[in-house]
């Protein structure tokens, strides 16, 4: 399965909800070390009936911005800076800090948000590495290396490693099959096809999956479109094949 960019997971995460007491509230409190968002705009937005909706925002002043509401529910939402977007949150009850750097995106301070972060941490260690591996082709290709063999061995590499964050992605979802991580993070991964397809990585996440997770608008839809399209291919190859063997 492709890999899998943080920066495709800003604009995809939905808003999956589980219901919390209303006297509950959030309260996001932001610093920001990039000089050019002072005096910016920030808005928290959730994907309502197909759009971005915004339910919170602050102005950067002298780099911090804060925003508080009550966490009547636990909601995905996103950070936008105008049509931009910059991160995910969870909202939930607590004190989210958030942190932008010119390298950096963190959020910390609640369950769910520290949850988050590490997978993408995780996550950005293992594409750094398979980044790595490729530079590390082209300097022992520079270096005289037989590039047969450089190929073989990096190839393996890569591909192990690809298997393990696969794996680790499949393993965050089934651990969050019931808290907003788990369908967020799979639509994340399933936005990286070029249409839906059930393909064994995905079969493998809903055999085990409950009903809560089965019946999340999102995945749902993707699931029924997914079939859909596999119909699809399956008639296209019958029709190929019965033309093949009547020419």
């Amino acid at each position: 399965m492709n890999r899998i960019r943080v920066n495709t997971l800003f604009a995809l995460l939905l808003p999956a909800v589980l219901f919390a007491s209303c006297s509950n509230k959030y309260r996001v409190e932001g610093n920001s070390s990039v000089i050019n968002l002072d005096g910016k705009v920030l808005y928290l937005k959730m994907l309502q009936d197909g759009v971005w909706t915004s339910i919170d925002s602050a102005e950067v002043i002298h780099g911090t911005f804060k925003m508080k509401g009550p966490a009547d529910s636990v909601r995905m939402v996103t950070l936008y800076m105008n049509g931009e977007s910059l991160m995910p949150l969870v909202l939930e009850s607590g004190k989210i800090k958030v942190s932008i750097t010119p390298t950096d995106l963190e959020a910390e301070g609640t369950p769910l948000n520290d949850r988050l972060y590490a997978f993408i941490r995780k996550r950005n260690e293992m594409n750094i590495y398979i980044d790595e591996l490729e530079r590390k082709e082209a300097r022992m290709v520079l270096d005289g290396t037989n590039i047969d063999d450089i190929h073989d061995d990096l190839k393996q590499e890569s591909e192990a490693k690809l298997q393990e964050m696969d794996d680790y992605t499949k393993q965050f979802i089934t651990d969050n099959y019931e808290n907003v991580l788990g369908p967020s993070v799979f639509m994340m991964m399933c936005s990286t096809m070029p249409y839906p397809l059930m393909t064994p990585e995905i079969e493998d996440i809903m055999r085990t999956a409950p009903m809560v997770f089965k019946e999340n608008p999102l995945v749902k839809d993707f699931l029924s479109k997914a079939k859909e399209n596999m119909k699809l291919i399956e008639e296209h190859k019958r029709l190929r094949e019965n033309m093949a063997a009547n020419p």
